[in-house]
């Protein structure tokens, strides 16, 4: 049924929790506000980040934005590290690929650092096109991530493309660019806000994915 499948990376393919955490603490750090338990911070995987420093800790836009580039000063040398792929992951990039699905990866993270972090896990090879958000955040919405990776794939019937992944984001993204959409429950988002969202199909387990697809 699906021919296109587009992967959020984030809670989806990989568990960024402790890089995503550790550099958004060292960035509110910088403003004077000290997180002692990182789960305060999980709702910052998914979404833009100027978004979450304004949402949660009520920064002003130019402060939001001199957070994301404290963020960037210690994601982008390590925190992008501090990640694990998801058990089962792997091996369901390749039953998807051996079956002639066309693997998109569709990410709010900045296109720079997904690559990094594809090409560090050995990743990058099942995907045909990756597509995330600019750094100056001209790009940085889901939909427009998504919007921009079925541009660029030249996918033109919407019915054989799915977006799967772990946040509202994922599914509301996908709503607006009029495609299905699946939510998984090992990442970050839970079943009510992923039904809530709209999301078609709902995946317990990375093993649920290729049963779906």
């Amino acid at each position: 049924m699906y021919k296109y499948i587009l992967f959020d990376l984030d809670g989806t393919l990989t568990n960024p929790e402790i890089g995503i955490t550790s550099s958004v603490m060292y960035a509110l750090e910088k403003f004077n506000i000290k997180v002692e338990d990182r789960k305060e911070l999980h709702p910052f995987i998914g979404p833009p980040l100027t978004y979450s420093f304004q949402t949660y800790y009520g920064l002003s836009e130019a402060d939001s934005e001199l957070a994301v580039k404290y963020y960037r000063e210690r994601f982008s040398v390590k925190g992008l590290y501090e990640n694990e792929v998801y058990d089962g992951v792997e091996k369901m990039l390749q039953e998807l690929k051996k079956s002639g699905k066309t693997l998109i990866i569709a990410t709010s993270k900045p296109e720079e650092f997904t690559l990094k972090i594809l090409a560090h896990f050995d990743l990058l090879k099942y995907f045909d096109f990756v597509a995330g958000a600019t750094m100056d955040g001209s790009r940085g919405e889901k939909a427009d991530v998504i919007r921009y990776a079925l541009e660029i794939s030249g996918i033109e019937e919407k019915s054989e493309a799915i977006m799967i992944g772990d946040r509202k984001y994922d599914i509301l993204g996908a709503k607006e660019n009029g495609i299905d959409s699946m939510g998984v429950l090992f990442g970050f988002g839970d079943y009510e806000e992923l039904t809530n969202a709209g999301a078609n199909y709902i995946a317990k387990t990375v093993a649920d994915i290729i049963e779906y697809i």
